[in-house]
């Protein structure tokens, strides 16, 4: 639905995206994550024809970008960081507006427009003008301009910032309800955010693409090792030892400081289960098993290993 091949933007000198390739699937739901100035945005600009590329190519629902701007914009909704709202029209006249320019037909207007106000929780907010609205609201206004059209592809940036606990969740559960239907590229700093709506992810680093993949699978690969939290009830017994001789084992460390906790932080060799061979020896042992289950780093971890470069060494000094 959307595939992104080779895209760089240059200013002057500074090359903001550089060689990036991505694709995304029909009714997908793709985060988009980076830094601060990592290219995101200059990212989501090229792919909604708010700006050209320097090179490369983009389609979106097999439209170019470039070539045919007017069929791809037709096709997509975007919210950008800062909703483009008319602060002099209600939040229901700006929709209406937003509808004509659009292109939705005379008569299915006014349905769309009740539509979304509903969808994005809005109602209470229609008739009041939408430079009195709050940022949270204006967030939400913005969302609803974005799907007026019933888009294929929504393109949205921070869709959550601003929102208070309640909005986010309610704007996180609108987002999951749009994938299928739509094919959706979701940027956010709100890391957990890409864990609990996005089916996968794109990390971006200093303009180029530094990861791509399920977060689930990110944080396995990158780990290094399949691990397990375990924890048992051994009565002082040589716990390492003992499971350091299971099969497939390949180290054993307490995974908490206190004397006789029992948690141990045990891994295995890459891509073998051993979690059955350890449940049967600790048994088999009148040990208590008190907790088995993998262990993961987190999206944080992730993003914080492929986004941070390591310090260079230091030169050794000169005779």
């Amino acid at each position: 639905m959307i595939e992104v091949q080779h895209l760089t933007k240059r200013y002057g000198r500074v090359t903001a995206v550089d060689d990036v390739s991505f694709r995304v699937e029909r009714g997908e739901i793709l985060g988009f994550l980076g830094p601060n100035g990592a290219g995101k945005t200059t990212t989501m600009r090229i792919l909604t024809g708010y700006i050209p590329a320097s090179e490369g190519r983009a389609t979106v629902a097999g439209y170019d970008v470039f070539d045919q701007p007017i069929e791809a914009k037709r096709r997509t909704g975007y919210l950008p960081e800062t909703p483009p709202l008319y602060p002099d029209m209600t939040v229901r006249e700006y929709l209406d507006f937003v509808a004509r320019i659009k292109g939705v037909a005379a008569a299915e207007r006014r349905t769309r427009v009740d539509a979304v106000i509903q969808r994005t929780h809005i109602d209470d907010m229609a008739t009041r003008h939408c430079g009195k609205l709050s940022k949270g609201y204006r967030q939400r206004v913005g969302l609803a301009q974005a799907i007026l059209h019933n888009p294929e592809v929504l393109i949205l940036d921070e869709p959550t910032a601003g929102l208070d606990p309640k909005q986010i969740i309610e704007t996180r559960d609108l987002i999951r309800g749009l994938g299928g239907d739509h094919t959706i590229v979701l940027s956010t700093h709100i890391l957990p955010e890409v864990s609990q709506t996005c089916q996968r992810v794109v990390i971006i680093n200093k303009g180029r693409v530094v990861a791509v993949d399920t977060p689930e699978n990110l944080t396995a690969r990158l780990q290094g090792a399949e691990t397990l939290y375990v924890e048992v009830d051994a009565g002082g017994a040589d716990v390492p030892t003992a499971l350091t001789a299971v099969p497939g084992v390949t180290r054993v460390a307490a995974a908490d400081t206190r004397p006789g906790s029992g948690a141990f932080e045990v891994e295995s060799e890459r891509g073998r289960d051993v979690r059955r061979e350890l449940a049967r020896d600790i048994v088999t042992r009148g040990w208590g098993l008190l907790e088995l289950r993998p262990m993961r780093m987190s999206l944080e971890e992730v993003f914080l290993q492929v986004t941070t470069e390591e310090p260079a060494a230091e030169e050794a000094p000169r005779a």
